[in-house]
C-alpha cells in the first residue's frame, strides 16, 4: 500500500482560502507565466488538435492561453471548485469543459485513446501517485497525442528551505521540513519513459522573484496556495524562527539592489529560486520519425595511415579523392 507524502485534503483547504481572497489576482503572476509557457508550446504542435485536457486547471492559467488555432475543445480538471470557477474562457471558438475532481489516485474519466493533448502547470508536485497519473494520461492520448506540462524542480525554494532548517537548529535544536520535496529531473524523465512516453524533450527554467523581507514571500506562497501540504509538516513557526530565519537568509542569498530611483543606498533584497521542468512527450505511433540504425564501417580508425592500400584492394585506386570520401 503506497505511503502518502502530501495531504491533499488541506491543499484543498488552502485552494478554496487563496480562490476566497479579494486580491487573489496579485498572486497569479508566476503560475500565469509558465501557463503562457505552456500554451505556447501547445501552440508550436504543427497540427490543430480537437479533444484537450488540462490536469489541476487552477485559476485557469494554461486555459486562458489556449487558442482555437491549437484545440478545438479542452476539459479542465481541478479538485478545488472555487478556483476552477475563476478560470476564464480562453478563446469563444473553445469548447471548455470544467470538471472539479481529485485527480491523485483516480481514474481519469475518459475513455482510451480518445485525447490529443494534455496539459498541466505547477500542479502535479503536490499529486502523492505520478506513476499512476502519468499511466493514465498515456491511456487516454490517442497514438501520436502528446503530454505537454511544467513542474517544480528540486532547486525550488531552496533558499528558503535552507534558512528555515538552519534557524530552527540555532533557536530549537532540530529541523521539520517546511518546504515540499520536488521531483529532480532524472525522476521525470524515468517517469515518462517508464510510463510509455517517446520522443521527450525537458528543459528547465528558473524563475527569480526578488523579496524586502521572507515576509512578503511567505504571504505570496499562501496566496498561491502553495503553503506546505506535507503530510508530516509542522504546523507553526515561532516569531523567534521566523526572524531568526529572515536574519540567514538575508546573510547566506541577500543581494544588494542596483541604486535606482526610489532605492537605497546598498538595499539589500532577498532572492526566491522557482526551478521550473517543461517536459514533452508523445504516445508512440506507427508515423512517428524512428531512429535510424546504427552503421556499422569495415574500416577500423587504427587502420587509417593505411587508407591507400585499403582502396586499392577495394578497386578504388583510380577514383577522385572527393568521391573516395
Amino acid at each position: 500500500m503506497q505511503s502518502n507524502v502530501f495531504d491533499r485534503r488541506a491543499k484543498l483547504l488552502q485552494q478554496e482560502r487563496a480562490a476566497a481572497r479579494s486580491d487573489v489576482d496579485n498572486f497569479d503572476f508566476l503560475k500565469e507565466e509558465v501557463g503562457y509557457r505552456v500554451a505556447d508550446r501547445v501552440l508550436d504542435v504543427a497540427k490543430k488538435m480537437e479533444v484537450g485536457v488540462d490536469l489541476g486547471s487552477g485559476r485557469g492559467w494554461v486555459l486562458r492561453h489556449l487558442t482555437s488555432h491549437s484545440v478545438a475543445r479542452v476539459t479542465g480538471i481541478e479538485m478545488s471548485e472555487a478556483m476552477m470557477n475563476q478560470a476564464p474562457v480562453p478563446d469563444t471558438e473553445i469548447a471548455v469543459e470544467k470538471l472539479v475532481m481529485d485527480m491523485d489516485g483516480a481514474d481519469l474519466p475518459f475513455t482510451d485513446n480518445s485525447v490529443d493533448v494534455v496539459t498541466s502547470c505547477l500542479a502535479l508536485h503536490w499529486v502523492n501517485d505520478l506513476p499512476r497519473l502519468f499511466s493514465e494520461v498515456n491511456r487516454i492520448l490517442k497514438p501520436d497525442g502528446v503530454f505537454i506540462g511544467a513542474l517544480f524542480g528540486g532547486q525550488t525554494l531552496m533558499e528558503l528551505r535552507s534558512s528555515l532548517q538552519l534557524a530552527e537548529l540555532e533557536r530549537q535544536g532540530g529541523f521539520s521540513p517546511h518546504v515540499s520535496p520536488f521531483v529532480e529531473v532524472r525522476d521525470l524523465g524515468s517517469l515518462l519513459n517508464t510510463n510509455n512516453f517517446t520522443l521527450l524533450t525537458i528543459d528547465t527554467d528558473e524563475l527569480r522573484v526578488s523579496y524586502p523581507t521572507i515576509f512578503p514571500l511567505l504571504r505570496d506562497l499562501k496566496g498561491m496556495a502553495e503553503n506546505n501540504a506535507a503530510v508530516n509538516r509542522k504546523t507553526s513557526l515561532t516569531r523567534e524562527t521566523l526572524l531568526a530565519t529572515n536574519a540567514i537568509y538575508g546573510d547566506l542569498y541577500g543581494e544588494v539592489r542596483p541604486v535606482e530611483e526610489g532605492s537605497e543606498v546598498g538595499e539589500v533584497v532577498l532572492p526566491a529560486t522557482f526551478q521550473v521542468y517543461y517536459w514533452i512527450g508523445w504516445k508512440p505511433s506507427a508515423n512517428q520519425p524512428k531512429a535510424l540504425k546504427p552503421q556499422k564501417s569495415d574500416v577500423s580508425l587504427k587502420d587509417l595511415y593505411k587508407l591507400d592500400e585499403i582502396f586499392e584492394k577495394k578497386g578504388l585506386a583510380d577514383v577522385p579523392e572527393d568521391e573516395k570520401k
